[in-house]
């Protein structure tokens, strides 16, 4: 496929096709730095008003799962980015193998953070009307509701953009199978793998205000 295929009308050049795409990435990046960012204020000043409570509910947090999740999604950075270089240097079936890796480990992510939840809605630890958590004292319940409506509503959000990113990746692993990107033309798995590497970035953000709030694990 002639390179001058993927270029659009109103680009002179693949190069500065790119650039405009990585532009348009980034802006869509900072709108999400932005929302993740207004969560995380409002994490900082509920923690600041129920600290007590927070770090009593963060106990009913699997730390375990939580760090192997940690570990799962360090890895499918490292296996987006090698996607990334394979395809600059124009490697098919390397492209296809590393996008394939990556949505395993989401996947692996995905069904890790379903086994948390189901833990939540068993212990009554929902949000809402049937929120009644046993081991929780009751002068830390509203506190700890705030809490898991935190949790929920952040982790919640990550994973929908997991949901969003693997189909993604599917898509650009069927692309590359075609052989439709080379080493002049790659532009779409690496942004991709911009948007990929920014959702495992919220994470490591997730990880210690959620799960590691208290130092001392009973």
């Amino acid at each position: 496929m002639p390179e001058t295929a993927h270029l659009q009308h109103h680009f002179e050049s693949l190069e500065q096709q790119k650039d405009a795409s990585t532009l348009g990435m980034w802006a869509f990046l900072v709108t999400e730095v932005m929302f993740f960012g207004g969560l995380f204020l409002v994490y900082t000043v509920y923690r600041l008003q129920y600290g007590d409570a927070f770090v009593v509910a963060s106990r009913e947090l699997d730390s375990g799962l939580g760090f192997v999740n940690t570990l799962v999604l360090i890895a499918s950075s490292l296996t987006m980015a090698l996607a990334v270089h394979a395809s600059a240097v124009g490697r098919r079936r390397a492209t296809v193998g590393w996008l394939l890796a990556t949505v395993l480990l989401g996947s692996l992510f995905l069904g890790i953070k379903v086994v948390e939840y189901e833990h939540k809605f068993e212990h009554q630890l929902v949000p809402g009307p049937k929120f009644a958590p046993a081991r929780i004292p009751l002068e830390h319940r509203r506190g700890a509701e705030i809490y898991f409506s935190l949790y929920f509503g952040m982790t919640g959000l990550h994973a929908f953009h997991m949901v969003v990113g693997i189909p993604i990746l599917l898509v650009m692993a069927v692309l590359a199978k075609r052989g439709v990107f080379s080493r002049q033309y790659y532009t779409p798995v690496e942004m991709a793998g911009l948007y990929w590497h920014f959702v495992d970035i919220v994470w490591i953000f997730l990880f210690p205000l959620l799960y590691l709030i208290d130092p001392v694990r009973h």
